[in-house]
């Protein structure tokens, strides 16, 4: 939690730090000219309408610090440029063997790089990347090689040697046929108190309460009402009737005379030939072949002769010797 927070500080002040410090603006403060005169009110006239006097629009000053609305600039398309790199690192003692090149044309972009693997191989790895996609061959070298697992023996404790019994006394228990039994006596009868009724308390007696007088105040005062003058008595307006307007006399719509179209002529239909009948074509009846029987051949089977195997020959059978072998000597037995 604390690395989060410090980071965080540090962001805020890598930001801050970036933006430009502006100085808080100061406007001034608005003049408004000065209210309008008090006019008097105007007696009423026929069709009269109240004057309206326009508001005058307060006059703001532009800041002298204000700040300019800066334009995004246009971002450049920048052509894929030709490049190419390589590099190698080979240390025995750390077990670092790697190397990685690649070059570009600027369109095609193709390369290789190699690791070692924990297993012993080396993984090579060759790559193209153009505009269809990616293409990579991956080759091994070197046969894997895996520590040949031991299983750890169990250690082997010494044997403690079980302790000697102590030769204690050991303790005598009496029995419970030699415990004396307790002699309980029996309980006593006390004499029962003699209760009297409850006793009577007489009601303690309280002063009554005093009787105050009721305070007087004196009345309110009653205030005149206020006289208003009446409301003046204004001329009713004299109004004319509204004007009476003639009815506009628009021109009849002129009568246009139907168009006559030419009768469509009558076609005589065409008469076309009557399909001739042609004959029926006459086929060759089908030739009766004679039916071929698929019946077996009679063959005379072939006798063979058996063949007649010469019998076994009787070779006399070789007498090995037994082979003598030197008795074991006699060790003498180690003594510890």
């Amino acid at each position: 939690m604390n690395k989060f927070v410090v980071l965080a500080a540090l962001f805020a002040a890598a930001i801050a730090a970036e933006l430009p410090a502006y100085s808080k603006p100061s406007y001034p403060a608005p003049a408004y000219p000065a209210a309008a005169a008090a006019y008097p009110t105007p007696a009423p006239a026929a069709y009269t309408t109240k004057a309206a006097y326009p508001t005058p629009a307060p006059a703001y000053s532009k800041a002298s610090n204000e700040q300019p609305a800066y334009s995004k600039p246009a971002e450049e398309d920048h052509p894929p440029m030709p490049f190419s790199f390589a590099y190698e690192v080979k240390d025995d003692p750390t077990y670092q063997d790697f190397s990685h090149n690649e070059n570009s044309d600027g369109k095609v972009i193709s390369g290789s790089y190699r690791v070692s693997l924990p297993d012993g191989r080396i993984q090579i790895v060759s790559y193209k990347a153009d505009e269809k996609g990616y293409v990579a061959d991956v080759k091994y070298e070197g046969e894997a090689k895996y520590d040949e697992y031991k299983p750890a023996s169990a250690p082997a404790y010494p044997k403690s040697a079980s302790p000697v019994e102590s030769a204690y006394p050991k303790p005598s228990y009496q029995t419970e046929d030699s415990y004396s039994k307790p002699i309980y006596t029996t309980e006593k009868a006390y004499p029962k108190p003699t209760t009297t009724e409850k006793p009577a308390y007489p009601k303690p007696a309280y002063p009554a309460e005093p009787a105050y007088p009721k305070p007087s105040y004196p009345a309110e005062p009653t205030y005149p009402k206020p006289a208003y003058p009446a409301e003046p008595a204004y001329p009713k307006p004299t109004t004319t009737e509204k004007p009476a307007y003639s009815k506009p006399v628009y021109p009849a719509e002129p009568a246009y005379p139907k168009p006559s179209y030419p009768v469509e002529p009558a076609y005589p239909k065409p008469a076309y030939p009557a399909e001739p009948a042609s004959p029926k074509p006459a086929y060759p009846t089908e030739p009766a072949y004679p039916k071929v029987s698929n019946s077996k051949p009679a063959y005379s089977e072939a006798v063979y002769p058996k063949p007649s195997y010469p019998s076994e020959s009787a070779y006399p059978k070789p007498a090995y010797p037994k082979p003598a072998y030197p008795s074991e000597p006699a060790y003498q037995k180690p003594t510890y």
